[in-house]
């Protein structure tokens, strides 16, 4: 007699018990469960439940099955299952960055569409851990009865439905009432029926679609694109435009040549910010089917944005890094919009690389992967100059508008000056002649808070979190000083040292510092900060950029979210404040992330008829990045970057991975990552053809977060088949010596050298 066996990986599962396990599928869950299938099953010696994802199912012989199999308890819908390509992803994901089953099942699918064990008369069961949102749907069955003569309100409900079915609340807003209509539907009228309730986002974003009028370059660059979108088969190319060179003109173009040809386009942006921009070209030019994923959707809209998608409903998807997976079929185009973004990196598990997912997917689909950016990752341009990537150029601004001219203010010079203000002089000077010329002006300063360090005047001890390794930061809206990384907070505002009991100053500055500057230099100015404090509530960022683009605000004030991506007209001048900071941080992408974000923020102006100029405050003023940045000099830039990559063995010349060890004590932290490292080099030392250099062990930048002390191993190695395999025995060996128990590991393998 044979067995219908299912081969599954079961949720909260560590990296070292993550394997799939065997059980029996009952009679009654015969027809429902396949490869992809969400199941509850018994896992452990108390058979708790468990949620798990289904990878293979098959047939054995009674005799050959596992000894002390278990049933499953339920199955999902079919609905709910995993299509082949999701599934291939969370394969792809599983493969890649060293995360369980069950991690990448999550990044795939949304929240509301995953299910958690529940316990329903006694028997284990699946729940969705979100009630679907459903509405009731009318559709006209057949005539009205002449008797009983039909109410004028019947009548209505009739005449509303010849047109096709409507909603209930579509009938409510023309006055026929839910009684009306259930006594039309007991007479056979019209029949009703519960589906997905339609969350129209953009109702307000009106169908206006104009003619896309492309430059003769822009013309040049979708040409030479076209072919590779017509191919059946998968191509990457990448559109290095300078800022404000209309990229987007291009994306809408190659977008409508996609739907033309009956395929799908998915369109990618690195921040939530650059989202309400993006949305309204795409709604105005190509109407009501498209979706959009990101996290500040709650979790219903992001279900039934989710569902329109999988069910075939959204032709473009608009979204930030977890729109990757996006259950687009017949996907014929990805666009990666300013693809140089970090914030395409996951930060959690499964710390995947939204580049690589989106390579992967243009392959499964036979895709046009296009990548764009006027400051592309180094990585990304050397590999189109190798020839791996088509390279295509916007090198002049849409219009013949000229770049903003870019002036340095030395920062030193103030200070001797006896300006003690973080706004320098000229720059305030400035900010009042685009006041009083009724124009607008960005600022950009990385941090947020108004004091960003707290020092004792006696003794020099500066006021740190307990919690983790980095100062607290000092908020004057709450008086309170805060952690930016668990969120600890100290209120009242410390005057006095805890260790010696002298005097606290506070210093350094931030976004609601500057905030503050700025309204006593400009009485009159709006002002309009934008921050991960003033943006955390839900659609801010669109209201406050709807906001600022109909001149209700003179100045934006904001962290790196106002830096790129954003088209205002009347913006003509840009200051960059607190850039020394980020000049000099640690890591080897600090010049290129630097050289991007000045380059970014000033391309903001001048972007209309009025042309643009941008100030930047520095006690650096020579440094030659900011020199390179200034001039809008991507290619004299990369030439240095690739020959320090290349001399220095950094990324594309080696992949880079970051071995992190998390645990409670520093000293076995320590001693399990150093474990790790000899581990690791045995067995390398048995595969000499794998090239691998470890580094560390080392602190990580942040030695603790959340109470939990962090060290590290690098390693400049190449990222393949092999070398996943050496990691996996390594892992393997670290589990056998039991040294989990001090310190849990993580992998990143898209770190710039810290988790």
């Amino acid at each position: 007699m044979s067995l219908l066996l299912a081969q599954a990986a079961v949720n909260d599962a560590n990296i070292h018990f993550d394997k799939l396990y065997s059980y029996r599928i009952p009679a009654e869950l015969a027809g429902r469960v396949f490869p992809g299938s969400m199941v509850l099953v018994p896992f452990g010696r108390g058979s708790k439940a468990r949620m798990a994802v289904v990878l293979a199912v098959g047939e054995v012989d009674e005799s050959d099955a596992p000894k002390g199999l278990k049933t499953l308890y339920d199955a999902a819908p079919e609905d709910a299952r995993l299509t082949p390509d999701l599934l291939e992803l969370v394969r792809f994901l599983k493969e890649r960055t060293f995360c369980t089953w069950f991690e990448a099942v999550k990044a795939v699918i949304p929240y509301g569409a995953q299910y958690r064990p529940a316990v329903v008369d006694g028997r284990h069961v699946m729940q969705g851990r979100l009630t679907r949102s459903t509405e009731r749907l009318y559709t006209l069955a057949g005539a009205l009865p002449e008797k009983p003569k039909p109410g004028p309100r019947q009548l209505a409900a009739v005449a509303a439905l010849q047109n096709g079915p409507l909603t209930a609340r579509q009938l409510d807003e023309v006055g026929i009432s839910r009684a009306t209509l259930d006594g039309l539907v007991k007479k056979g009228v019209l029949t009703a029926a519960e589906q997905d309730k339609a969350i129209d986002l953009f109702a307000a974003i009106p169908f206006d679609p104009q003619p896309l009028e492309l430059s003769p370059e822009q013309q040049q660059v979708f040409n030479d694109l076209l072919p590779n979108l017509e191919d059946a088969r998968p191509h990457a190319a990448l559109l290095h435009g300078v800022t404000g060179s209309g990229k987007t003109i291009v994306f809408l173009r190659l977008i409508q040549r996609t739907l033309e040809l009956g395929r799908r386009a998915l369109v990618l942006v690195p921040e939530i910010s650059l989202t309400p921009q993006m949305i309204r070209r795409l709604k105005s030019t190509f109407g009501s089917r498209l979706a959009v994923q990101h996290s500040a959707l709650n979790n219903t809209e992001r279900l039934l944005q989710w569902r329109m998608i999988q069910q075939g409903n959204a032709d473009i998807v608009v979204g930030t890094r977890s729109a990757v997976f996006a259950p687009l079929q017949n996907l014929g185009l990805i666009i990666m919009d300013e693809e140089q973004e970090h914030t395409y990196q996951s930060e959690s598990a499964p710390r995947f690389d939204a580049h690589d997912v989106a390579k992967k997917r243009a392959v499964m689909e036979n895709a046009l992967l296009l990548f764009a950016s006027a400051t592309p990752l180094t990585e990304t341009y050397h590999a189109a100059e190798s020839g791996k990537l088509q390279l295509v150029q916007l090198t002049h601004r849409y219009g013949g508008r000229p770049l903003p001219s870019v002036d340095f203010i030395d920062m030193r010079a103030e200070l001797a000056a006896g300006n003690p203000r973080e706004v320098s002089v000229r720059l305030a000077r400035e900010l009042q002649e685009n006041l009083d010329n009724g124009e607008q002006s960005i600022l950009l300063l990385n941090r947020r808070g108004y004091r960003t360090i707290g020092m004792c005047t006696t003794c020099g001890h500066v006021l740190k979190c307990p919690n983790c390794s980095v100062p607290l930061v000092y908020h004057k809206p709450q008086q309170a000083l805060l952690c930016h990384h668990c969120g600890h907070t100290v209120h009242p505002l410390p005057q006095t040292c805890p260790e010696c009991g002298g005097k606290i100053s506070y210093s350094g500055f931030g976004t609601q510092r500057v905030e503050e500057e700025l309204a006593e230099l400009l009485p009159g100015a709006r002002i309009l900060r934008m921050d991960q404090d003033s943006t955390f509530r839900k659609d801010a960022h669109e209201t406050m950029l709807a906001q600022f683009a109909r001149h209700e605000y003179d100045i934006l004030l904001g962290t790196q979210m106002v830096a790129k991506g954003l088209d205002f007209e009347k913006v003509t001048l840009v200051g960059v404040l607190g850039i020394d900071s980020l000049l000099f941080g640690q890591g080897f992408r600090a010049y290129e992330s630097v050289f991007s974000l000045i380059t970014q923020v000033v391309g903001r102006g001048g972007r209309a008829a009025l042309p643009g100029r941008a100030l930047i405050q520095t006690s650096v003023p020579d440094h030659p990045v900011l020199q390179l940045a200034a001039a809008q000099d991507y290619k004299g830039f990369y030439r240095e970057e690739i020959t320090f990559r290349r001399f220095s063995l950094y990324p594309p010349f080696c992949s880079f991975v970051v071995v992190g060890f998390i645990g409670d004590q520093e000293g076995a932290v320590f001693i399990a990552a150093q474990r790790f490292g000899a581990l690791l080099g045995q067995h390398a030392a048995q595969k000499p053809n794998i090239p691998l250099r470890i580094l560390g062990p080392a602190p990580m930048n942040i030695t603790m977060l959340n109470n939990k002390f962090r060290y590290k191993l690098t390693l400049k190695c190449r990222n393949d088949a092999a070398f996943r395999a050496l990691l996996h025995e390594t892992l393997d060996a670290y589990d056998a010596e039991k040294l989990p128990q001090k310190a849990s590991v993580i992998l990143d393998f898209n770190s710039d050298g810290d988790l």
